[in-house]
């Protein structure tokens, strides 16, 4: 755990680091707000150090004395490979190469679920009933190029953040279609988790395996494509768009189940804000409430799409701010100079 006496030195480089692109803001002291510093793509740099020194620290008109980085990867030793992305972190080798005097590893969504409790008003979009209880478990969930799970828990004035790699859960189909274009998708694919299908990625292969079943050629679209035709009206993308949908509020339900987080289910990510009327159409919340005998229990979590454009900056701030009251396990995570 971090210790209370044992405070982050300023200026903090901040980090969101994913599959596809790698964001940073520095925060100056522990009263400034984050400053953005801009996004990169992953595929424009051969490592993350090579990403800090040419993109980051350019930018940031100081020196950062501590970098925290949050990476879409399991955090489970010195050398650490990203889940769906070649690159490989080695936070010994940023603290020598680039003089900081530590830096911090923790998962992405870890991040998210830092920034929860500073979220509200038009930072969040709701979908359907339930009401978040102050102080209550929170948990997020999220797809972009992969897809992140986190919870939250309050206790003895402590935000105390779970990390987890729940996007790789089994993913089970409902009904006949859903067990069809499962099979379809695990005959190409192996394996059917979460993020399988639910994912930037996942909607294509969903959609691919729809395309087989009726007998069309190989469809050439990105996910962007794929919801575009959607809201467009075309049938096939429309019906993989839904599913989709149903597939994370089902996920989200199965996680609300687990965790009993009162406080609010939050699914953020860059998909969800782009589909927000989908999730909002209904399937979305009829997944995540059909888990009897506990439908009144599910019909009171409330649920929040986040929109705030920026919230992994928002959490790995409050860390860098006050670690007194984010009790981060930073055993085997922190590497100084």
């Amino acid at each position: 755990m971090t210790n209370p006496l044992d405070r982050f030195a300023f200026p903090v480089l901040i980090a969101d680091i994913g599959g596809t692109n790698a964001r940073f803001a520095v925060v100056e002291s522990a009263t400034a707000p984050f400053r953005d510093l801009g996004r990169t793509p992953t595929a424009d740099h051969p490592d993350p150090l090579a990403a800090i020194r040419d993109f980051a620290l350019p930018r940031a008109g100081c020196r950062p004395k501590t970098a925290i980085l949050a990476l879409a990867a399991a955090i489970e030793g010195d050398v650490i490979p990203f889940t769906n992305c070649p690159w490989v972190v080695e936070p010994q080798r940023i603290v020598a190469e680039l003089d900081f005097d530590e830096v911090v590893a923790i998962n992405d969504f870890e991040a998210q679920a830092l920034a929860l409790p500073s979220l509200s008003g038009p930072d969040l979009a709701p979908i359907g009933g339930g009401t978040m209880r102050p102080g209550a478990t929170m948990a997020v969930i999220g797809p972009g190029t992969g897809l992140g799970v986190a919870v939250l828990v309050h206790a003895r004035g402590l935000w105390i953040p779970m990390p987890g790699e729940g996007g790789h859960v089994t993913l089970a189909p409902r009904g006949a279609r859903e067990e069809a274009i499962w099979h379809e998708i695990e005959r190409r694919h192996g394996r059917v988790s979460a993020e399988t299908i639910i994912a930037g990625p996942g909607l294509v292969r969903l959609h691919a395996a729809m395309a087989a079943l009726a007998g069309h050629p190989e469809p050439a679209l990105d996910a962007a494509r794929i919801t575009a035709s959607a809201e467009a009206g075309d049938g096939l993308a429309s019906e993989a768009l839904d599913i989709f949908v149903a597939a994370l509020g089902r996920l989200a339900g199965d996680l609300a189940l687990t965790v009993l987080p009162h406080g609010g289910v939050f699914i953020a990510g860059g998909i969800p804000p782009r589909i927000l009327q989908r999730l909002r159409a209904g399937s979305f919340r009829a997944g995540f409430e059909d888990k009897a005998p506990f439908e009144e229990l599910m019909a009171g979590i409330a649920t929040h799409v986040v929109v705030h454009p920026l919230p992994a900056f928002v959490g790995l701030a409050a860390l860098a701010r006050h670690p007194e009251i984010h009790a981060v396990d930073l055993e085997r995570r922190r590497w100084r100079g």
